[in-house]
């Protein structure tokens, strides 16, 4: 690990050389790329700078000890070699945890596509809530949402909710939520007052550039079509909504949100691109099948990954076996707890998975 980190050290040092070279910040292309190099590599040569720091106030900490007769004096460089001893070993876990394998995606934007399941009208108010849940989580972090097409229910619930979420680092975050969430609540139309069981499926995808995934326009198939909806900007006089239909896979993908139906166009594209390119992934997560048996889920949507027990107020994520007793905040968006947990919970099975190997 060490000759590896010795090695990422000389090569921060060689681009912030390169850096300054005119020929590179002519180039603009290149002087990105290596920008985005050096943002990936800096936190790790910092925290491997802090560690040698640390391992050489132990060997000066223990070699003043050998000579120093001074009780005072004694017990303050005990003092300090405790402490750099325990930053080692801080350092030492922060260091392997930066050296594990980067998901490409995790700097991206993501797409989220939240449906109703078991549960009729609760189920659509449910997936209502979870939407505003993850807007005010998107929120804390300063991350746009863009909503891109919404099917609602008759009583304020949604049926089908897709949306984007601009912002760095948002599918590093978010990409465990995809799964089926389920609600157990005593609905408001209920007279008996008995606790009901519903779901909703959550996918989360990155947004697939160009790049990421070649879309082929001429296996797609545009219709346009009246926008509806229950008023306000929903409704429109024109044919401004737009379904698309991907030929080959069957996928259909309308977006009415906007009033302009290029927009609509470009939005349901995004979408599009986003789904086959979530379906390369799962192949190439199917291929590497033992890896993934080791990881916190992050894709499959039939997998049951969390429940809100209303009367109880309490939320669990099934994976990890944790439970929170604080669902309103939960609800109203604070959901950091449980996404630094996964996070925690996926480092420590690779880090297993490693050791092992």
């Amino acid at each position: 690990m060490f000759d590896k980190l010795e090695d990422l050290l000389i090569h921060l040092e060689e681009i912030l050389n390169m850096l300054n070279e005119p020929s590179v910040i002519n180039d603009q292309a290149r002087f990105q790329k290596l920008m985005k190099e050096q943002s990936d590599l800096q936190p790790i040569v910092d925290a491997y700078r802090e560690y040698k720091d640390c391992r050489q106030t132990i060997e000066d900490s223990v070699s003043m000890l050998e000579s120093e007769s001074d009780e005072e004096m004694r017990e303050m460089l005990k003092e300090e070699l405790n402490e750099a001893k325990k930053r080692v070993e801080e350092l030492e876990q922060e260091l392997k945890i930066l050296l594990l394998p980067k998901d490409p995606n995790d700097e991206k934007n993501v797409i989220v596509e939240i449906r109703a399941g078991a549960g009729g009208d609760e189920a659509a108010l449910f997936a209502a809530e979870i939407y505003r849940m993850y807007a005010k989580y998107a929120e804390t972090h300063r991350w746009k949402v863009e909503l891109m097409n919404v099917s609602e229910s008759g009583i304020g619930g949604f049926k089908e909710a897709v949306f984007m979420i601009n912002g760095q680092g948002a599918y590093s975050r978010l990409k465990y939520e995809s799964g089926v969430h389920r609600v157990q609540r005593v609905p408001e139309t209920e007279s008996g007052g008995r606790i009901h069981t519903s779901t909703i499926t959550v996918a989360i995808m990155p947004e697939a550039e160009e790049i990421d995934f070649h879309l082929d326009m001429n296996e797609c198939k545009f219709d346009v079509f009246r926008a509806s909806g229950n008023g306000g900007q929903c409704v429109n006089t024109t044919d401004s909504a737009v379904r698309l239909t991907h030929i080959p896979t069957g996928i259909v993908i309308s977006c009415q949100d906007e009033k302009s139906q290029l927009k609509n166009k470009d939005k349901a594209l995004k979408v599009l691109r986003s789904r086959l390119y979530e379906m390369e992934l799962e192949k190439q997560h199917d291929a590497e099948a033992e890896a993934r048996k080791s990881q916190i889920g992050t894709g499959d949507r039939s997998e049951k990954i969390r429940t809100y027990n209303f009367p109880q107020g309490r939320v669990t994520d099934h994976r990890i076996k944790l439970t929170l007793y604080r669902l309103d905040e939960i609800m109203n968006g604070d959901i950091e707890e449980i996404i630094d947990s996964l996070i925690a919970a996926d480092q420590a099975a690779k880090l297993a998975k490693m050791q092992e190997n």
